[in-house]
């Protein structure tokens, strides 16, 4: 079996020391090069090829991100983010990086895990990274980062199911996801007449600022969720699972829980879509969106059991065709849509009920 090519990228000589000692003792890995600045990391994914990249964000002469925008516009490979960013500015640049089509991120060791934790993470990340067909990036779309969007207004031609009544929209994402719902929310009509729940898949530390920096990005206002807060109340906006918090909601509040991870996940797009197929049945708006694994299938088979129109998003525009897939498989997919189709048929789709229609 062919080995798979990494070409390491830091500036650091210790930690490409580090992630190189790593990746030899794998014998399904080997390094065929490594970069100290953007620019080398450019010259040597053109030159090397690479099955995969790892890519520190903060880099001399040209950072991570420049480097991130101009491969994935030029020569798309497979990149995981490994980055110790932590403060807010830095944690942006990553968010920004995974937009335009970095696959994952992951952080440095800190020195504090369990002996061989991190290396097998590491590892298993780089192998799945790798395994990822990466499309490319057109750079006007990688300008747009940044600069929210003009909203022209509510989607024309609205798909078949536009007399049905919805009161919430719910969206679930994990690998490839950060790029994927930031199209959708640009292209959703402002006003939008729904609230909007969001569960990413996103590990600590990386998820701290994940919500504020989409707020940045689009003209609806994004925020993490608040304890015992109305759903009705977060009409018109995008309501987050913060990281290492399950989502539900009962009684028309949000919640939050440190239940057990569902499928090594918390939040759970399963945990949230199976709340919001009790609390309100046919009036739920669902969409599965790129991901590895399969969080979220049986919830949205929930939701459509109980008559909301749920969405999948297809294999030809998915980072990741796991968790759309794994629904698809289980019947649970009323509409399988491209990415550049999911945010209109929101727009289209979102006809509220009528006001004291929910229990």
């Amino acid at each position: 079996m062919a080995l798979i090519r990494v070409l390491v990228v830091d500036d650091s000589s210790t930690v490409r020391a580090r992630l190189r000692e790593v990746l030899a003792a794998d014998p399904a890995c080997e390094v065929v090069g490594e970069a100290e600045d953007g620019k080398q990391a450019i010259e040597l994914c053109r030159a090397l090829r690479p099955d995969v990249m790892t890519m520190d964000m903060m880099l001399p002469v040209m950072t991570g991100l420049a480097a991130t925008e101009y491969i994935m516009a030029h020569c798309p490979t497979p990149i995981l983010v490994v980055s110790s960013s932590t403060n807010r500015g830095e944690l942006f640049k990553t968010y920004e990086a995974l937009a335009a089509g970095a696959v994952d991120v992951l952080e440095k060791p800190s020195g504090d895990e369990e002996e061989g934790a991190w290396e097998r993470r590491f590892l298993a990340a780089v192998k799945m990274v790798s395994r990822i067909s990466v499309i490319m990036h057109p750079r006007a779309r990688l300008t747009g980062v940044g600069q929210p969007r003009a909203i022209a207004g509510p989607a024309t031609s609205p798909p078949e199911g536009r007399r049905r009544r919805f009161e919430i929209a719910v969206i679930g994402a994990s690998t490839g996801g950060p790029g994927a719902v930031l199209e959708i929310l640009r292209s959703l009509p402002v006003p939008y007449p729904l609230p909007i729940l969001f569960v990413l898949h996103i590990g600590e530390p990386f998820g701290a600022a994940f919500a504020e920096w989409l707020d940045a990005q689009t003209r609806l206002r994004v925020s993490y969720a608040r304890d015992g807060v109305l759903v009705e109340s977060r009409t018109g906006q995008v309501t987050m699972a913060p990281p290492d918090s399950h989502l539900t909601v009962k009684g028309g509040r949000l919640w939050l829980t440190r239940d057990a991870p569902r499928h090594s996940c918390r939040p759970s797009v399963d945990v949230l879509f199976e709340s919001i197929a009790r609390e309100y049945g046919a009036g739920a708006l669902a969409v599965l969106l790129t991901g590895m694994g399969r969080d979220g299938a049986a919830g949205l088979l929930d939701i459509r059991r109980r008559g909301g129109l749920t969405i999948g998003q297809d294999e030809a525009s998915s980072v990741v065709y796991g968790m759309p897939r794994e629904a698809m498989l289980i019947g649970a997919v009323e509409r399988e849509l491209s990415l550049a189709e999911i945010g209109p048929a929101l727009g289209a789709l979102a006809v509220p009920k009528t006001e004291g229609s929910h229990p």
